[in-house]
């Protein structure tokens, strides 16, 4: 992985940002739209805003979700509540946890649901241009906790998780988080030290090590990467 370390979380949401902004052009002018997934939680706040302020034609550009938390609408839980709100003219395609909620849906069938989504925008299997993730200070990426049966889900692109300090989840899988074109990581805090650095030795015993390769671009703060040698 190419890893980038700055002064500080500002710094490094800004870079990210900037980033992201290149490969999204790249995407358009190569075939015409883009297809992004973001994750949530509160680091890439400041990457988003940063984001927002890049003249970029964002209707033509499809926003998916990582994962997800299965909370109520407008609740602090719920990830989509920040992003729709950080960038609100991506075309965003929300995980259908309202369905779930309202009993529309079991989570199993939200998960197949979204995957049919996807497909529907970026090929069958779906090929993202590019996907935002973050770590876990337990070395968890998107919603793939250890020993979680979703983590081991080879055949689907979207499963339903067991509960995780609260809330059951959707998330993307393995699969087609490694399918992205480029992937890129926003990482910040002394929190996240130790993940980042057993990340940075792609250490099997952290879920995220499982997906970290050359493809992916890692933007981290000075005190996250304060345990790499």
């Amino acid at each position: 992985m190419r890893l980038t370390v700055l002064p500080d979380a500002a710094a490094a949401a800004t870079a990210a940002a900037g980033w992201i902004a290149s490969r999204l052009r790249e995407a358009l002018a190569a075939r015409g739209r883009a297809c992004v997934a973001f994750s949530g939680g509160d680091t890439p706040r400041p990457m988003l805003a940063a984001l927002a302020a890049y003249p970029l034609p964002w209707p033509a550009i499809d926003a998916f979700q990582v994962d997800e938390r299965l909370a109520p609408a407008g609740s602090t839980a719920r990830n989509l509540s920040m992003l729709a709100a950080a960038l609100p003219h991506a075309r965003w395609h929300a995980m259908p946890v309202d369905a779930v909620l309202a009993g529309r849906l079991d989570a199993d069938g939200a998960a197949l649901d979204y995957g049919r989504v996807l497909a529907a925008h970026a090929g069958e299997p779906a090929v993202l241009d590019l996907v935002h993730l973050g770590l876990g200070d337990d070395g968890h990426v998107a919603s793939l906790f250890a020993g979680d049966a979703a983590l081991e889900a080879l055949g689907t692109d979207v499963v339903a998780t067991g509960e995780y300090r609260g809330h059951r989840r959707l998330t993307c899988t393995l699969p087609l988080l490694a399918r992205a074109r480029d992937r890129v990581w926003l990482i910040a805090g002394a929190g996240k030290a130790s993940s980042l650095a057993a990340l940075r030795v792609q250490d099997a015993r952290i879920p995220a090590a499982r997906l970290v390769g050359e493809c992916d671009v890692v933007f981290a703060d000075a005190e996250a990467a304060a345990r790499i040698a």
